[in-house]
């Protein structure tokens, strides 16, 4: 069995929990999952399977769509609901819409954040989270990420008794971005403590919610041999890149791995990004830009180097 599979994965168990119950489902070993989802998230989890597995860093560098709240009033040590709280500013009078709005606007574009301390992130060879269990403190490295769109998507919500406020939000991001950190500094603009109170990832890898089934529908369709009618293609996997179908004559020389001008491949212009290539409606390859050689692409990743190859 190969393909990509859009999973829902449901709250309260990891990714790695839903690859090891498919690989029992399925019957086997050769499954990976394209963006790790903590546990307390649900969402689009797209999965490879068999000579899928060669799809998953062009998924996971894909960009992710979320929904979810930010509740400020406290902030917590995991930056999410699941934490212990670390602080506290009581919200006395509710924040309005517009300054809210703008602050939101303010996280935008290409952005740095921190990473949690609870997070996988390594610094000297250990991971922020062994740190944060063990009650030590490190310094973080700053990272870029890249956030299209981050906006409210309901009107806020204060509770005078708990002196809180919390409104709906929904995010499309790229690869690496730590949504739980993006409520936080929100709040930090508001000058406001905050913490990510729910998240549901829906879409992921060019899949939404509406085509991801759940683990028990995996195990239905399967029984009933129909899980086929779910599985993509290594097709789909590249859909966001730019399409080059090669003719006969150039597929001898995409097979052997040759560097190419974007001549040859029949392109008007030197592509800034890397190509999809296809061959009988096959993909084939990756090419990128060569990075010492002008006007020439190489190889990035090869799937099929023989015509009667099946992936």
């Amino acid at each position: 069995m190969d393909g990509i599979l859009p999973l829902w994965k449901e709250r309260g168990m990891t990714s790695h929990d839903c690859v090891f119950k498919l690989r029992k489902i399925l019957h086997t070993k050769k499954i990976g999952h394209s963006g790790t989802l903590d546990p307390d998230v649900a969402g689009v989890l797209p999965i490879c399977i068999g000579k899928g597995t060669k799809m998953v860093e062009f998924l996971m560098s894909s960009g992710k769509t979320y929904t979810g709240e930010i509740t400020v009033g406290f902030a917590t040590a995991t930056e999410d609901a699941s934490g212990e709280v670390i602080e506290r500013t009581p919200i006395k009078q509710p924040f309005t819409t517009e300054k809210i709005d703008q602050a939101m606007a303010q996280l935008t574009g290409e952005i740095t954040q921190i990473p949690p301390m609870f997070s996988a992130v390594k610094v000297n060879g250990r991971r922020l989270y062994e740190y944060a269990r063990a009650g030590e403190t490190v310094e973080r490295p700053q990272r870029k990420a890249q956030i299209d769109s981050f906006e409210r998507i309901s009107e806020p919500v204060w509770d005078q008794e708990k002196q809180t406020q919390s409104w709906r939000f929904q995010v499309v991001c790229g690869k690496g971005t730590y949504v739980r950190t993006l409520a936080v500094d929100t709040g930090k603009l508001l000058q406001a403590a905050a913490h990510m109170s729910e998240l549901t990832r829906t879409a992921s890898g060019g899949f939404t919610k509406e085509q991801a089934i759940t683990l028990k529908e995996v195990q239905e369709k399967f029984e009933a041999d129909q899980l086929q009618e779910y599985l993509l293609p290594l097709e789909y996997g590249v859909k966001e890149f730019q399409r080059v179908d090669i003719s006969d004559e150039l597929w001898q020389k995409v097979k052997n791995g040759r560097p190419l001008t974007y001549h040859e491949f029949n392109l008007a212009e030197m592509p800034k990004q890397p190509i999809a290539v296809f061959f009988h409606q096959y993909v084939v390859g990756i090419y990128q830009p060569h990075e010492q050689r002008d006007n020439i692409l190489k190889p990035m990743k090869m799937f099929r180097t023989e015509l009667g190859e099946s992936l």
